[in-house]
């Protein structure tokens, strides 16, 4: 029998005209200076703040004199690996629930972050947030008349200690679903225990039939993966479905099959910017007008520019006095303990009041064998157009260098059959012109060589993310490899794999 639940959307509808009569009022800079003092005065019992004086801080001037930037190396190595599992009281006062695990993107390192019960309580805030922008911008929407599909990882986390469990940020967030809300969330618990992601994939699409869905949340491909073991679109399993909420990669390599997916229904694609970190900005306006950054959510927001990063003082700005347009690496202090924690994020400011950002790549996410400076943004905008019409399921790129000479490998995985000699003639014209360095080392075939294309078929980044036991749940095909090893491991799947060409 159907599971009819009761329709919360007016109850959503009332939270949603307090809120947005509460973020009409807010000052960003304001807000966040507050914010990060809270944070300090908070934490100035701990360890870290003893050791940078946060009892003595009452300005974001001199937050940033005593805190120096750090990477997740630095901060494990110096205050999180001695104690781990049991972080209480080193960067952020009291119990550390959870753990989470990530698994390095483009490399194979992986990290281990704190979770406290005030970064859960502002992630259950952002979601509220997301709901509060699909009510404003869908007057007619019943989105909580019924489910909400987060296909995300395993939930059956590993306890590492008494009281400490680590695993997936999506099993997190699942078992931390409160009580009211779990009838409005599929799947249920005990299936989002399942580690097996082919078992898992099989398990829900079967599950899934019949039910009444109105959002679904996941990674890009393997919502697509699910829907493809459906065998059906989406229209036809889904009538009411109000929403695709995607994040954490680039959507645009998959628009055209979204766009194919999500015929027929009256669901529209909603941008969020989750991190293990902390959840970062959403959406509230149409694609590509940027997302709106959650200033009063438990983080406090740094930008340094990208070129600076590397210095010994680098410049460091804030809300108060951040730009338009600049291309900034992304700086968090949050309510679980990180400190000018440099998160591996590239975004560029597109408003000020109120301030919303592009993600427009990771901080690692660059090709430079010679000088040529590729960024992430460039590189798919160069793949973007080189393919016209085609569409890519997905795709890599590496750079390999031999005898003074460089070039990059692109793995291409095509939708459907491709030229590729003449998609490589358009990836190189399309790269000389989006970057003045790439375009100075092309000429005449100096130093770097044109791009080698290696053309896989349908399935095989699946494959290989799951030869890498990196298939489902959070885990992302990466898009730029800057570790040999990993490379290598690609370059060598791609070749064995059936339509792989020289």
């Amino acid at each position: 029998m159907k599971m009819v639940l009761p329709d919360l959307t007016p109850l959503a509808r009332a939270y949603t005209r307090r809120r947005l009569r509460a973020l009409a009022g807010q000052h960003p800079a304001e807000t966040q200076r507050r914010l990060l003092l809270g944070l300090v005065k908070h934490a100035a019992g701990t360890r870290f703040g003893r050791d940078h004086g946060f009892s003595r801080i009452a300005s974001v001037n001199e937050f940033q004199a005593r805190v120096p930037l750090r990477r997740y190396d630095a901060l494990w190595r110096e205050y999180w690996e001695g104690a781990y599992p049991i972080l209480d009281g080193m960067t952020w006062p009291g119990a550390i629930p959870y753990i989470a695990f990530t698994s390095g993107t483009s490399s194979n390192s992986a990290k281990n972050i704190p979770i406290s019960p005030a970064l859960l309580a502002a992630n259950r805030r952002a979601a509220l947030e997301v709901m509060v922008h699909h009510l404003a911008n869908r007057p007619e929407s019943r989105a909580m008349g019924g489910q909400s599909f987060m296909l995300g990882g395993s939930s059956d986390l590993a306890e590492v200690a008494p009281g400490v469990r680590r695993g997936d940020l999506s099993g997190i967030a699942a078992c931390e679903v409160p009580l009211w809300a779990r009838p409005y969330s599929f799947p249920p618990i005990e299936e989002a225990l399942e580690t097996d992601w082919d078992a898992k994939i099989d398990r829900l699409a079967k599950l899934a039939c019949g039910r009444d869905i109105r959002s679904i949340s996941g990674t890009p491909s393997w919502v697509l993966l699910f829907f493809e073991r459906m065998g059906k679109r989406a229209a036809d399993l889904f009538p009411h479905l109000e929403a695709y909420i995607h994040g954490g990669v680039s959507i645009r390599p998959y628009t055209q099959a979204f766009a194919r997916l999500l015929e027929g229904t009256h669901a529209e694609m909603r941008e969020v910017y989750p991190a293990s970190e902390g959840f970062i900005a959403v959406a509230d306006r149409g694609f590509g007008e940027g997302l709106r950054l959650l200033v009063d959510n438990g983080l406090f927001f740094e930008f340094v520019p990208v070129a600076e990063l590397d210095r010994s003082s680098p410049t460091r700005h804030w809300l108060g006095n951040a730009e338009t347009g600049i291309d900034y690496a992304l700086v968090l202090s949050t309510c679980a303990g990180l400190w000018a924690y440099v998160i591996g994020d590239v975004v560029r400011l597109v408003e000020r009041a109120p301030p919303r950002l592009l993600v427009v790549g990771r901080t690692s996410y660059m090709l430079n064998v010679f000088g040529e400076h590729l960024s992430g943004e460039q590189i798919e905008d160069a793949v973007l157009a080189a393919a016209g019409g085609a569409a890519i399921n997905d795709y890599a790129a590496g750079a390999q260098s031999q005898d003074g000479r460089g070039r990059h490998v692109f793995v291409m995985e095509f939708a459907l059959p491709a030229d590729v000699a003449a998609f490589a003639t358009a990836l190189d014209r399309h790269l000389c012109a989006g970057s003045l360095d790439f375009r100075e080392r092309r000429a005449g075939n100096v130093s770097l060589d044109a791009p080698h294309v290696v053309a896989v078929p349908p399935g095989f980044f699946a494959g290989w993310m799951k030869h890498r036991g990196r298939l489902g749940g959070q885990n992302k095909v990466p898009r730029v490899i800057n570790d040999e090893r990993l490379l290598a491991d690609l370059l060598k799947e791609a070749e064995c794999a059936k339509g792989s060409r020289p």
